[in-house]
């Protein structure tokens, strides 16, 4: 049996991706660049400066501005972001999600968090599953991002356990890219090519449930 699980938290436990890309959007458009939909795929499972170069290389002006500018617009983009996000309720808990958390507390399996977002600890609040989690790591203090596997071994050192008793869960390629070089058991959400490289890909978090994870944990390739 598996010992612990890492989630991501976007598109995984809740959808903040909406406002995200609102206020990507707004900022894009305060310095004359379109942030369409589809470029914001590109956005998720990787931080907030890295999306932010991301966006300024689209407008071609990734070299107009210096480190502190830059960090100045992430952190307006931030506070845009944090006041949409003050709107999340348990309501908006992804279909299956308050369940399986339920059933790994009855199981005794250790339960992580791994996300780029720095708001996260405020988001599992409001979602009322702070409890729920036994460990969640800080963005802040990490070298890499995304797709480099540091923030999922950072979560098995907390949890205390191999990454290879772990399996870690995801929604963006960039995040099965880390899970997969962090040595957990890769599981995504969402498209099956997107995802081409997960261990196994749900379509949705409704049918992402413990005997599930039980079933392909047994009969994964050792």
């Amino acid at each position: 049996m598996f010992k612990a699980v890492v989630f991501d938290l976007d598109g995984v436990i809740t959808d903040t991706a909406a406002f995200h890309f609102i206020a990507w959007r707004k900022l894009g458009r305060s310095l004359g660049i379109e942030v369409t939909e589809t470029f914001n795929e590109e956005l998720k499972g990787i931080d907030r400066m890295a999306s932010l170069n991301k966006i300024l290389a689209l407008g071609s002006m990734e070299n107009r501005f210096s480190k502190e500018e830059k960090e100045v617009l992430a952190q307006e983009k931030n506070d845009f972001y944090v006041t949409l996000i003050n709107e999340i309720s348990p309501a908006d808990i992804l279909p299956g999600i308050e369940q399986l958390l339920h059933d790994l507390d009855a199981q005794h399996i250790k339960v992580g968090l791994a996300s780029a977002s720095k708001n996260a600890p405020k988001i599992l609040r409001l979602l009322g599953l702070a409890h729920s989690f036994s460990t969640i790591v800080d963005p802040a203090a990490l070298q890499q991002g995304k797709p480099d596997p540091e923030i999922f071994i950072k979560a098995c050192e907390q949890l205390q356990v191999q990454p290879e008793e772990a399996i870690g869960v995801e929604d963006a390629y960039s995040g099965i890219q880390a899970i997969n070089a962090a040595k957990l058991y890769s599981v995504g959400i969402g498209d099956k090519h997107m995802l081409k490289d997960a261990d196994y890909v749900f379509g949705d978090t409704a049918h992402l449930t413990f005997s599930k994870l039980k079933e392909i944990w047994g009969n994964r390739a050792l």
